[in-house]
């Protein structure tokens, strides 16, 4: 150092820190020799604190504020240095400017997964990621634990060892919470006021205090995320519901398949017409196999002649919407003139009968037409 720096250093009388950066903890103020004048003009301004240090032991702390440098406002370092009576210029001191803002979006996140013993889905694996805020709460205890006589502090010299503790203590909060692992998405913020209360003590062993911490997100494997999305969907719909809808989906897709066993691309419809046909079928076949049965019975006791068996009803087709329906009996046939499906104009036949004709040229069906209103008469 040349002469000019000796000189300039013993003129210093000011002692201030403006902060040009945006992670600077701790800076110590530096001048020739550590020699600070006698009555001295010391500022520190808001979010800061200063910190004299003598020989290695921290003296005397100054809040926000301007101060003249003696022993009475130096009682601490005073005392240290024996000044029972004043001090001559000038003294020996360290001095650290200490940043007592709010350090805010610090990441932590788990770089290995965390294994949890969940009640449900017994182990898996989870990770998890988010934010938190710290300030220099105690700045002696802090220069004392993690600074030591590091010059100029920054929040990447710290940020490695908070993650390290920030993630082992949230891994011990996540066991302790018993919250179910389905239940991590909607409870984010009671997690991270379980892990903030958790986490807190720790981390003012070291001066600084924890002001903010936030669980963004918690990930899971993706068998064990679509495996709750079904429960929770079979809890909340009609499983009965359920079904009858995936086998209306399931006709439809075979309606749309031109190989497909719903009927050449008739679609939808005709696939219910083929199902009320073979109910039907299905019932003459019923009807016949109980008429049979009937005439294999063995004739009734007392000598009296077999009865011949009863006659068959007629079975009556009907042409609706231009398409061949049926074979439907008499009563279904009364039953859907009353509905309105079929009119005096429809035609029908049954066997026997050489072509189609309408339904009032039925002698048995026309008899049905009297109890149905005749259409309004126009407006």
């Amino acid at each position: 150092m040349g002469i000019w720096d000796k000189l300039k250093g013993e003129l210093i009388d000011i002692i201030e820190w403006l902060d040009p950066t945006q992670d600077t903890m701790v800076y110590r103020f530096e001048r020739y020799q550590n020699e600070i004048k006698n009555g001295a003009q010391l500022t520190v301004r808001e979010s800061q604190m200063a910190v004299f240090v003598s020989e290695g032991q921290i003296a005397d702390v100054f809040g926000p504020g301007m101060y003249t440098l003696n022993t009475q406002n130096l009682p601490i370092l005073a005392t240290l240095k024996g000044w029972k009576y004043g001090f001559n210029s000038p003294f020996k001191a360290e001095v650290y400017f200490v940043n007592t803002k709010n350090f805010t979006d610090r990441k932590w996140g788990t770089k290995n997964p965390i294994i949890l013993n969940d009640d449900r889905y017994g182990m898996l694996e989870i990770r998890s990621f988010g934010t938190y805020a710290i300030k220099i709460d105690d700045p002696g205890k802090f220069l004392k634990q993690i600074v030591g006589t590091d010059g100029e502090f920054t929040t990447d010299e710290i940020d490695q060892q908070l993650r390290s503790i920030v993630v082992t203590r949230f891994t011990d909060a996540v066991g302790e919470s018993r919250i179910p692992v389905e239940g991590f998405a909607g409870n984010v913020n009671e997690l991270s006021e379980f892990a903030l209360q958790q986490l807190h003590p720790e981390f003012m062993e070291y001066g600084i205090n924890l002001t903010k911490f936030l669980v963004e997100n918690v990930s899971m494997p993706e068998e064990i995320k679509k495996e709750i999305f079904e429960l929770s969907r079979l809890e909340k719909i009609d499983l009965d519901k359920l079904a009858k809808l995936k086998a209306a989906k399931a006709m439809e897709k075979a309606a749309e398949n031109p190989s497909g066993a719903a009927g050449a691309g008739v679609g939808m419809g005709m696939g219910f017409a083929m199902a009320n046909q073979m109910g039907n079928m299905f019932n003459q076949q019923n009807q016949q196999q109980q008429s049979q049965k009937q005439a294999q019975q063995p004739p009734a006791q007392g000598g009296g002649a077999t009865p011949p068996p009863l006659p068959q009803a007629a079975q009556y087709w009907v042409a609706i919407n231009g398409q061949q329906s049926g074979p439907y009996d008499i009563a279904t046939i009364q039953n859907m003139i009353a509905g309105g499906q079929i009119s005096r104009e429809s035609l029908m036949w049954k066997q026997g009968m050489a072509d189609w004709i309408s339904a009032s040229q039925i002698q048995e069906v026309s008899g049905f037409f009297g109890s149905v209103p005749p259409p309004l008469p126009n407006a």
